[in-house]
């Protein structure tokens, strides 16, 4: 069967046949600075991506957010829909204590590790799914436990909607696109986000950035060792682009985490957050490995969203959640630690 399919791929040349054939394939190792980690993400993928930084805040050195939530909200402040509709509901102090409380008993990473860390959050003034005051929320969070100011960067004047921001890819920046909620403002986050969280010097793609790399399929079953990726809520496979100056791992590289959104896991959109999110180019460029980890649909997850309310069980934002669990296991895999 996977020679037929092989050879049905090399008459089409197309990106979905070459994933198929390499879907069951174990994720490598590279050559990874463990001091350049980081994390971002897009809607319920943000929120996943502010749960990774917090909770492993020993490892992740910086996080990017687009149209998410503040760290451990639905625990908090009791429902998911005040935290991402009613900011008014959204009590930052409490958040702040929650945070601490965790760490204090070691349910994630001493708070002291957030302190030079970057933080890049943005919220379209055109949202509708989340409050763009939300936004200031999620800052006002940060500003707690990061004393310089310069680390946080605030993008909230551009009018998008809920969606991930592209400069070329994509429905018109103001209206809602739901066929794959990836759209074109003129404005890269990838780059954005990427370039503030790795010091602001790193080389912006043009129009003509080639993703000269690998862009491969992993199992991600190999990183759930007695259950199955599916009992909560994740795939069997997931993506990783390679840049191509990081393929023959004698360069270190950094590595990054890119977090999709509710709908917009691959079996529902296939590869077009994956190749078209602006993220690869950036790697390209400026040897940024990029790891793009997979949700499905389940009985408690229609939406395939990440879980940051405690769909897969009350412990879903410390270090015993099965998500982070998994997903941590994945980054220290990719990065040789």
């Amino acid at each position: 069967m996977r020679s037929v399919v092989a050879l049905v791929c090399l008459l089409l040349r197309t990106s979905e046949c070459f994933l198929f054939l390499s879907s069951g394939k174990a994720l490598e190792s590279y050559n990874v600075d463990p001091q350049k980690i980081s994390v971002s993400g897009i809607s319920s993928g943000a929120a996943m991506a502010t749960q990774i930084h917090v909770i492993f805040s020993r490892e992740i050195m910086g996080v990017g957010l687009v149209a998410g939530v503040p760290f451990a909200c639905a625990g908090s402040v009791g429902s998911f829909v005040s935290c991402m509709s009613a900011p008014g509901l959204v009590s930052v102090a409490a958040l702040e204590a929650t945070t601490t409380a965790g760490a204090a008993v070691g349910n994630i990473d001493a708070t002291s590790n957030i302190a030079n860390d970057k933080v890049y959050i943005y919220n379209g003034k055109l949202d509708t799914t989340v409050n763009p005051a939300i936004g200031s929320k999620i800052e006002e969070f940060y500003r707690h436990f990061i004393p310089n100011s310069n680390n946080i960067k605030t993008v909230f004047n551009i009018s998008s909607v809920h969606a991930h921001i592209t400069d070329n890819y994509g429905g018109p920046c103001d209206q809602p696109h739901e066929e794959n909620y990836l759209n074109n403002c003129n404005y890269s986050a990838a780059f954005d986000l990427l370039n503030h969280i790795y010091g602001g010097n790193l080389q912006k793609p043009s129009a003509t950035t080639q993703q000269n790399g690998q862009l491969m399929a992993f199992s991600q079953s190999d990183f759930f060792y007695v259950s199955t990726p599916g009992m909560y809520s994740m795939d069997d496979t997931g993506y990783i682009y390679v840049p191509s100056g990081c393929v023959n791992k004698r360069t270190a590289c950094k590595l990054h985490v890119a977090f999709h959104g509710c709908k917009m896991y691959h079996k529902r959109i296939g590869d077009a957050y994956i190749r078209h999110g602006g993220y690869n180019e950036v790697g390209e460029l400026n040897n940024i490995i990029i790891l793009y980890p997979q949700t499905v649909t389940s009985a408690t997850n229609p939406n395939g969203c990440w879980d940051w309310w405690g769909y897969t069980g009350a412990l879903f934002a410390t270090q015993s959640g099965f998500q982070p669990t998994a997903l941590r296991r994945m980054i220290h895999k990719a990065a040789g630690i």
